[in-house]
């Protein structure tokens, strides 16, 4: 009895003790520090994020060597352009360079939005840094990558994570699409409780953890179990490089604050160690003058920034486009749609009847509805003439010829922008210099003036070409008949 006794005394004393210990280690200190936040996984952001990374990816691509030439050579030689844009090199490259800074701005704020769920300061202090980074070049923390490893390394990262989440999003979907499968077998399964339907709900449910398995592995494989602090360091690297990048193409800021991998001087004399840049364009080119010498008006993108205005707000003025402009008239768009309008009819004007030429009409602005009255006041109503019909169709032919790649440029970009494809990365890469947003108002204006004309008269060609065919074949037909009548 005396043993029983001792020992649960013992017993007690301990386990006051570890009461003790326990209520003492659960009471916070007033001097001890406080713990860091949990890093916490981006999950269903993941998809947004890939998004995001597709974005950065096609802009990377956008600034290659191959598309700065084409850029040069090809799309701000378009006629249209040439005609109703700008005949000016250096103006033409910087809003090529406006619009690719923007488009880059519009990604960081998505990334500093996604910065802000980090614990690491630094991250969570993007925005700042990236727009220090864009009117300084200062880079305390050396975001921006050589060439090299973002070719090799970090885009190859970012497009594995990109097919991976999408890959994730499919299977999702299906597990979504079994169970909703399930769901509706067990509904029948109340009314018919036959073996086949029972196998056939057992089948449903091994296919459900089949599948849940495979989601379980893409999900630690995709940017669903990544950390913030991991996607945004990932995220942030890639969008100061391509900064970087956009800057050296296009001419802007000093090649010093670059690093030499993305300095013009490395493309002339690569370094040693093998992380010499690999991109031979260095700054586009107006004849032998570099794009610095912009005139007064695209000067905004190099030096506004540096006499009190940002870097982004400089290029953000570039774009704002002119009085004289469709785009200041917000015409651009309902102009494209008239050229192509008007595109369909002249390739068939047999097939225009009254209720189109009167659609057609009704699309005019009163500027153009003056200008085709004047240009038509005094025209005959007879349009025989076949050399003339010739002469309008070639006529015709080559102004559609550089208007029509602008009206189309003006729907595809667009349609690229709108809120249904925003998410979506862009299928080509029309820029909107190559669109009619800023073309010439009046010069527009004419050419569709003169379309409308040369359309009224081979229309008009048509018709009677029409109607003297039918007048002949009715004669050949009544002559026949008063042959055989009087045979």
């Amino acid at each position: 009895m005396a043993l029983e006794t001792l020992l649960l005394r013992v017993k007690t004393a301990i386990s006051h003790s570890f009461d003790a210990v326990r209520h003492t280690s659960s009471t916070p200190h007033h001097n001890t520090a406080k713990p860091s936040r949990k890093s916490t996984n981006v999950g269903v952001l993941a998809f947004e994020i890939a998004g995001l990374m597709s974005k950065l990816l096609h802009l990377w691509q956008s600034l290659s060597d191959k598309n700065m030439i084409r850029l040069h050579n090809e799309s701000i030689n378009l006629e249209g352009v040439r005609k109703i844009v700008s005949n000016d090199d250096a103006f033409l490259l910087g809003l090529a360079c406006a619009e690719l800074v923007e488009n880059l701005r519009f990604l960081a704020k998505s990334v500093a939005r996604i910065s802000h769920k980090c614990n690491d300061a630094n991250l969570r202090s993007f925005d700042r840094l990236f727009n220090d980074f864009a009117n300084s070049g200062r880079d305390p923390y050396n975001w921006v990558i050589n060439s090299k490893d973002m070719e090799s390394k970090n885009n190859k990262k970012l497009d594995r994570y990109v097919n991976l989440t999408a890959q994730l999003y499919r299977e999702m979907d299906e597990l979504s699409a079994l169970e909703s499968s399930l769901r509706k077998a067990f509904r029948s399964e109340e009314y018919d409780a036959s073996l086949s339907k029972e196998q056939k709900v057992l089948d449903i449910q091994q296919k459900i953890v089949w599948q849940r398995q495979e989601i379980k592995y893409l999900k630690d494989r995709s940017l669903w179990n990544r950390s913030f602090e991991t996607v945004t360091w990932i995220l942030a690297r890639s969008i100061f490089t391509i900064l970087a990048r956009t800057k050296l193409v296009f001419g802007i800021g000093q090649p010093s604050s670059l690093p030499r991998s993305l300095s013009a001087s490395a493309t002339v004399h690569p370094s040693d160690q093998g992380t010499a840049c690999h991109f031979v364009s260095g700054p586009l080119v107006r004849g032998t003058k570099p794009l610095e010498d912009l005139d007064q008006e695209s000067t905004i993108v190099k030096d506004d920034y540096s006499s009190g205005n940002g870097f982004f707000e400089s290029n953000s003025k570039l774009l704002k486009p002119p009085p004289s402009t469709l785009g200041a008239a917000a015409l651009a768009l309902h102009y494209a749609n008239l050229i192509i309008v008007m595109e369909k009819m002249i390739k068939f004007p047999q097939m225009v009847g009254v209720d189109a030429r009167d659609d057609l009409y009704t699309m005019l602005p009163s500027s153009v509805r003056s200008a085709l009255r004047a240009r038509l006041r005094g025209v005959g109503f007879s349009a025989s003439d076949p050399v003339l019909a010739g002469e309008w169709r070639e006529a015709l032919g080559r102004i559609l010829g550089w208007l029509s790649p602008l009206a189309h440029n003006m729907i595809k970009w667009q349609s690229e922008r709108s809120f249904e494809q925003q998410n979506m990365v862009p299928k080509t890469n029309v820029m909107l210099l190559q669109t009619l947003f800023f073309a010439n108002k009046d010069k527009t204006e004419a050419a569709i003036t003169e379309l409308l004309v040369g359309l009224n008269y081979i229309c008009r060609f048509e018709r009677e070409m029409t109607a003297k065919a039918l007048f002949e074949c009715n004669n050949s037909i009544n002559g026949l008949l008063n042959l055989q009548s009087s045979s």
